[in-house]
């Protein structure tokens, strides 16, 4: 079987979740469409890398990402750093002729996913942004129930991510709260998911209007760079340093099908772990989906007898996206682990039978424009054009 070899770069918490995909793709999808070789992880530093290696089950480790672009032998390079190295990264794997993998948001602007989506369309790699929760099945079954006219003409589309990590003031002042490494907050943190999974099911947006505010205006400087996502509170008397990105984000939508809709995104809901949600509504019925409820799907058609219309629920399983692969019966379980293994086949799948996957780099670019129509709509409080 035909074997890839992959360069990670980043060791933290996403290169984790990254790795556990690729050891278990082949176990979940057999036979795979290859196997992926951890070959080499890159971390900051020499004890860090080899901290990554020995945990992850990396071949090699560097400091340097430079090496594994280098390295002939190296077919995937896999970005899991923070925002402002995406475009440097991506770019020179492009021209070395690597596929290339890269997390969320694709870059910190327009202008800068646009280099990266110029260089691997020169190059002609294969090219993925991992936005992993529109492989969740339940969001994949009710892309097919729209696509299958379940529900007709959609005429509004209503998202929320809402989390409680950084609500407390407290909580050190890690690279997502700085601009010059982020490019923004809870917008390109948590939003630019929903954006993805609204563009997925409803279509591409063309105009919004929005608000943005930062609550919380400094935290305390954290001391070393791992990002402990809120685990670690910082002590009283630490140093703090501004905040100068948006805490929330709330933006109407209008699509380019002429459906409207809303997203809301906040890292300040007491409360609220990893609650994304959407309510899609059209013409003969509607759809609603909670991420922390993932096996579940809830429905309401048009054609429902009287006495029996409402929401009712459907477990995914074997049945439906993904099903066969994943586990034997419905409602078993499925986590954020088998979205990030669905997402590896897939892209996986694209390099070795040579077709494009999505989100790819074109999809990441588009969400980079809309993310920065939005805070430039709440700057000048007016509708502003996404396309």
């Amino acid at each position: 079987m035909r074997k890839l070899n992959v360069a990670m770069i980043g060791g933290g918490f996403m290169g984790k979740a990254h790795s556990i995909a690729y050891a278990g793709m082949p176990m979940f999808f057999w036979p795979a469409p290859a196997i992926p070789v951890r070959k080499a992880v890159v971390d900051v530093n020499e004890e860090m890398a080899k901290t990554a290696a020995e945990r992850y089950g990396f071949e090699a480790h560097y400091a340097d990402w430079r090496r594994v672009i280098e390295d002939p032998s190296i077919d995937i390079i896999d970005i899991v750093t923070p925002n402002d190295s995406h475009a440097e990264i991506a770019i020179a794997a492009a021209k070395a002729g690597k596929h290339i993998i890269c997390e969320k948001p694709l870059a910190r602007n327009g202008e800068e996913a646009k280099s990266m989506l110029d260089a691997v369309k020169e190059a002609g790699v294969k090219h993925m942004v991992a936005f992993n929760y529109r492989r969740t099945p339940a969001i994949a079954l009710a892309r097919k129930y729209i696509e299958d006219g379940a529900i007709g003409k959609i005429l509004n589309f209503r998202g929320t991510y809402l989390q409680d990590w950084s609500a407390d003031p407290n909580s050190p002042l890690s690279w997502r709260f700085k601009k010059s490494v982020a490019g923004s907050g809870a917008l390109g943190d948590i939003a630019t998911h929903v954006i993805d999974i609204a563009r997925y099911l409803v279509g591409d947006i063309t105009e919004v209007m929005a608000t943005t505010n930062t609550w919380i205006k400094e935290r305390p400087v954290q001391s070393g760079g791992v990002d402990k996502l809120g685990t670690v509170k910082a002590a009283g008397d630490v140093k703090k340093e501004a905040v100068d990105v948006d805490d929330e984000v709330s933006t109407f939508l209008r699509f380019d099908s002429g459906a409207v809709g809303s997203i809301e995104a906040t890292r300040n809901a007491w409360g609220r772990n990893n609650f994304i949600t959407f309510e899609i509504h059209g013409e003969s019925g509607s759809i609603f989906f909670n991420y922390e409820r993932r096996d579940e799907l809830q429905v309401c058609f048009e054609d429902d007898p009287g006495d029996r219309r409402g929401f009712r629920t459907i477990y995914t399983g074997p049945a439906h996206p993904y099903g066969e692969a994943l586990w034997p019966i419905p409602a078993l379980g499925v986590g954020y682990t088998e979205t990030k293994i669905v997402e590896c086949h897939d892209f996986i799948s694209s390099i070795v039978n040579d077709t494009e996957v999505s989100p790819n780099f074109y999809d990441g670019y588009r969400i980079a424009v809309i993310s920065d129509a939005i805070l430039e709509s709440a700057s000048s409080e007016k509708w502003v054009k996404s396309i």
